[in-house]
């Protein structure tokens, strides 16, 4: 192959409100960076400890604004199912997401061991939280799913 990933740059959330959403994310850990700028606008949030970024990216209001770069023929069609985060105390997250008057809609343990929340910020969006069996990494999480 002639050109390597070398990770995940960002992902690109659609929104009705950013404040609104930049304030759900702030519970989670993102920090408001930069924005809102440009003609969607965006928002550039970074979480600091986990190093990731997201851009809520406000094109959502109305089904007549339409981003030229990400839809086809005007149309939102799905794609982005979920994010999810890796998280250290997972009891401690629900306690804060549900006080700030974010439900939690599931709760599960999966196979592998990993526990499990998902809740949805202010537009819906999917958020999963992960807690991993005591002594994994995230690589070793992948590793072990792979069967390694």
């Amino acid at each position: 192959m002639s050109f390597a990933i070398r990770g995940l740059a960002h992902v690109g959330i659609r929104v009705h409100d950013l404040r609104r959403a930049a304030a759900f994310y702030e519970i989670l850990g993102f920090e408001l960076v930069a924005g809102p700028v440009g003609p969607e606008p965006v928002a550039l949030l970074h979480h600091p400890a986990a190093d990731l970024e997201i851009n809520l990216i406000l094109n959502a209001p109305s089904p007549d604004m339409v981003n030229l770069l990400m839809d086809v023929s005007g149309s939102k069609p799905p794609g982005y199912t979920h994010m999810a985060l890796v998280c250290d105390d997972l009891d401690a997250a629900v306690r804060t997401l549900e006080a700030a008057g974010f439900p939690i809609r599931e709760r599960v343990t999966f196979p592998t061991g990993v526990e499990a929340v998902f809740v949805r910020d202010p537009d819906g969006n999917v958020v999963e939280l992960d807690a991993l069996p005591p002594g994994w990494t995230l690589r070793g999480a992948v590793a072990r799913l792979r069967g390694g």
